[in-house]
């Protein structure tokens, strides 16, 4: 039987919440945006939210593939076209 290292249970919740898949973290968030907004409603949310997270996903995406667009678009399900248009959009082009 192998041996197993005391757990910690801190690390333990730490672990599984990394590996939760990333709809709970994006629920998470969305949720707390709405905490945070208390009374007030937002406006054009679904927008707001592809801007917030579509930035940081272009540009881990090239930094993975270190600057490759062609494979960044291959990652992302883009042809090259729609990535460079994108790229051009949030000032990325190298």
């Amino acid at each position: 039987m192998p041996s197993h290292a005391p757990t910690n249970p801190l690390q333990d919740h730490l672990h599984s919440q990394l590996n939760a898949p990333l709809r709970v973290h994006v629920e998470r968030v969305v949720r707390d945006y709405f905490s945070a907004l208390g009374e007030d409603m937002p406006t054009d949310l679904y927008d707001l939210i592809l801007r917030e997270v579509e930035l940081p996903l272009l540009t881990v995406t090239l930094e993975q593939t270190r600057g490759n667009q062609s494979k960044c678009a291959q990652i992302l399900g883009l042809n090259r076209g729609t990535l460079r248009k994108k790229l051009k959009t949030y000032d990325l082009m190298s």
